[in-house]
C-alpha cells in the first residue's frame, strides 16, 4: 500500500438553513470536497474560519466528525456565512445569502505551507484566496478550482493561469459553443478543463481532445453538493493516475451518492 492521497480543501464554507424545515447543514465548496474525499477513502484537510456564534461550533464540529483535518480552521469574532435553501422538485434553489466572517478571510504564510505538504490543493470562486493561487503555484503543488457557472467572472480571469485542473458547470451552451470556451480557458494554462452540465454529464478537454461522459441514474432526493462529489471523484481518480475518462466516471459515481440524500452529506 502507497501512501494516502491527501488534498487540501480552502476557502469558504457555510450553513445551509433549509427554511421550510429549519434544518441546517454544513457546507461550502471546499468543505464538501474535503468531506468527499474522506469518503473515498483519501485524506483531507479544510482550511477556512467561522464565526463565534452556535453555526461556527457546529461547523467545525461537523466537519471534525468526518475525520478532515481542521487544524487550520480559524476563529473570527462574528457569524458564520450562512446559504438559505429550498427544495423545489428535489431540486434545491440557493435564496439569501450571509456571507459573515468570510468577508474577512486571508492566507497566512504559515497556512500557504500547510496547504503546498498535499498533494494538491482545491478552492472556488468563493474562496477568497484567488490572489493567493501564484504563491501555491510557485511552490509547485497542483491547484484544483471550481468556477461553478462564472466562465468571465473577474475571479475566473485573475484564477485561471495558475490552475491546473479547472471546473465549471454549464448547460446552456450548444457543445459547439462549449468547445471554443473550453479551447480558449485551456489555452489561458490549465491541464485539463471541465465541465458538467447537470443531467448531460460531463465534458474535459485535455488540449487534444473532448472527452464526454454521462451520468449515473439514481433518484433524486437533493441536488445539494453534485457537483463538488463530481470535483472530489474526479481529483482522487487525477491522484491515483487514472485515465481522463475513469476520472470523469468516478465523479460521475461520487455525484450519485450524493444526491440520494437531503444536504451535502
Amino acid at each position: 500500500m502507497g501512501k494516502k492521497i491527501n488534498i487540501a480543501a480552502v476557502g469558504d464554507n457555510c450553513i445551509d438553513l433549509y427554511d421550510s424545515t429549519g434544518e441546517k447543514f454544513p457546507g461550502g465548496n471546499p468543505v464538501n470536497v474535503a468531506v468527499y474525499v474522506k469518503r473515498m477513502n483519501g485524506n483531507s484537510s479544510y482550511t477556512g474560519v467561522v464565526g463565534t456564534d452556535e453555526y461556527g461550533q457546529f461547523m467545525m464540529e461537523s466537519i471534525a466528525s468526518k475525520g478532515v483535518d481542521i487544524s487550520h480552521m480559524k476563529l473570527l469574532e462574528g457569524k458564520t456565512a450562512v446559504t438559505h435553501v429550498e427544495i423545489k422538485n428535489g431540486d434545491r434553489v440557493l435564496g439569501d445569502y450571509d456571507e459573515g466572517v468570510m468577508a474577512d478571510f486571508k492566507l497566512s504564510e504559515e497556512d500557504i505551507n500547510f496547504l503546498c505538504t498535499h498533494d494538491l490543493v482545491v478552492t472556488g470562486i468563493w474562496g477568497m484566496i484567488e490572489s493567493e493561487l501564484s504563491k501555491i503555484k510557485e511552490k509547485g503543488t497542483l491547484i484544483a478550482f471550481d468556477f461553478a457557472d462564472k466562465l468571465n467572472h473577474e475571479i475566473t480571469i485573475e484564477a485561471i493561469p495558475f490552475v491546473d485542473y479547472a471546473f465549471f458547470s454549464d448547460n446552456s451552451k450548444s457543445d459547439e459553443e462549449l468547445h471554443a470556451y473550453m479551447k480558449a480557458i485551456y489555452s489561458r494554462g490549465p491541464s485539463i478543463v471541465i465541465v458538467t452540465r447537470g443531467e448531460k454529464g460531463s465534458v474535459a478537454y485535455d488540449g487534444k481532445e473532448f472527452a464526454t461522459y454521462g451520468i449515473i441514474e439514481c433518484d433524486v432526493i437533493d441536488s445539494m453538493g453534485a457537483g463538488d462529489s463530481y470535483i472530489a471523484g474526479f481529483l482522487m481518480g487525477v491522484l491515483e493516475g487514472d485515465s481522463i475518462i475513469d476520472c470523469m466516471k468516478k465523479g460521475a459515481i461520487s455525484s450519485s451518492v450524493t444526491i440520494g440524500y437531503y444536504g451535502a452529506w
